[in-house]
């Protein structure tokens, strides 16, 4: 089995996303034939989506948020949570972040990441493993597009809060999910996100980002 940084190259191709063109990533330009290169290449069946393999809506808004408005992030510990390609990270990185992590449980995701970094002459760091539960070191956790499932929603949200009450500035960026909390929300900006038919049922996303309340 070749690495998991050779699959990646090997699998997409450099692209731009729509809503943050300064920031080439390694995406796959079609949904099926990465799915099916990852389960074989992992020899397993019923995988999770390749989500590393494409640039979310959510993570697209939040990274035009943080290119556009900079101070957001300067001189500040950013973790980029649930990375996915890392998009969110890499501009936090372009824009003056004292540190910034990416965390995700999937190790291809990771590997994206590192890459992603690596194309946009950043530092990223990756550190293996779920961060859910863990203390808060971090200034600003951004949290792009992961209320999309209820498990998914009831195993990070109570975290993320804790996160906000330890001191900790907690950015949600939802494209209208169904599991996304309602309350204890404060809008910070809106974005119409161009996305594909081939991962959403339209060409553009409404993305919000709301800061998380304690």
């Amino acid at each position: 089995m070749t690495g998991p940084e050779a699959f990646i190259r090997a699998q997409t191709a450099i692209a731009r996303p729509p809503m943050v063109p300064e920031i080439p990533l390694h995406l796959a330009t079609e949904i099926t034939p990465i799915w099916q290169a990852t389960e074989a290449w992992l020899g397993a069946q019923g995988i999770e989506p390749p989500f590393w393999a494409f640039a979310w809506p959510g993570s697209q808004a939040m990274a035009r948020l943080i290119l556009d408005h900079p101070a957001h992030v300067a001189g500040r510990g950013v973790l980029d949570f649930a990375a996915g390609c890392g998009l969110a990270a890499i501009a936090a990185a372009r824009a003056g972040a004292a540190s910034v992590e990416a965390a995700e449980i999937d190790p291809l995701a990771l590997a994206a990441t590192r890459l992603n970094a690596a194309l946009n002459e950043v530092s990223v760091a990756t550190p293996e493993g779920d961060v859910v539960g863990a203390a808060c070191r971090w200034d600003l956790i951004l949290a792009g597009d992961v209320c999309y499932e209820a498990p998914m929603t009831r195993h990070i949200l109570p975290w993320l809060r804790a996160m906000a009450a330890a001191g900790a500035e907690v950015w949600l960026a939802d494209p209208g999910r169904a599991y996304v909390p309602r309350d204890g929300m404060a809008e910070l900006a809106r974005f119409e996100v161009p996305v594909t038919r081939e991962l959403e049922d339209r060409d553009h996303r409404l993305v919000t980002i709301c800061r998380l309340l304690a």
